[in-house]
């Protein structure tokens, strides 16, 4: 079941200089390897890193994969609508911060969001100027390799994700502009560049 609020007041997003990218795909398709080789890559880039209340694997750095919070203070944040969108995904709670998100925009960055396609759907709906990116595996059976070898998740976890990719894919093919196959990492990079180059352009 997933539950999904956005912030309504970033309506007027014309006088904002920056551009949205969205990159979604679904767990272990390599998104936040991609979103970190992006950075690398291009100049005046902002990586918003998501606040969520599910637990830290001993790989993750708090502030730079996720910021991880308790469910508490989860909650204030979004009583306090500090939130641009949030989203409860698998058991765990995820949302975007948005106060950075603005100062990024106003200073005319780019803007990656790393986040899910339900998250994804309620940001475009508020920035429709919002670039989309989802990362597709080579394959289903490459997927389940992958997921298993970051050893994340219990194996009643891995299956959950892994069946929920299938309905999470088909939903991509509707609501996003590109479709990244992630088979050569490097690769997969240089297509997600050349499409942020090619947007940066367009402003």
């Amino acid at each position: 079941m997933l539950e999904i609020c956005s912030w309504d007041c970033m309506a007027d997003t014309k006088s904002r200089k920056g551009r949205l990218v969205i990159i979604s795909g679904p767990s272990g398709v390599g998104k936040s390897t991609i979103c970190r080789e992006i950075i690398k890559r291009l100049d005046d880039v902002y990586l918003s890193v998501s606040v969520t209340t599910r637990p830290k694997s001993a790989a993750e750095v708090d502030g730079r994969d996720y910021w991880f919070v308790s469910e508490e203070e989860f909650q204030q944040r979004i009583d306090k609508g500090l939130l641009l969108e949030h989203a409860k995904v698998f058991g765990h709670s995820y949302g975007t911060p948005k106060e950075k998100i603005v100062e990024a925009l106003e200073a005319g960055k780019v803007i990656i969001l790393e986040i899910d396609v339900q998250g994804a759907r309620q940001v475009k709906a508020t920035f429709p100027e919002a670039v989309m990116m989802f990362i597709l595996p080579p394959s289903a059976k490459e997927l389940a390799k992958r997921m298993d070898h970051r050893g994340r998740d219990a194996e009643d976890v891995t299956e959950e994700r892994l069946n929920g990719a299938s309905a999470e894919i088909a939903a991509a093919w509707q609501y996003y502009e590109h479709m990244v196959i992630n088979e050569d990492l490097q690769q997969a990079v240089d297509e997600c560049v050349q499409i942020i180059k090619s947007k940066k352009s367009q402003t």
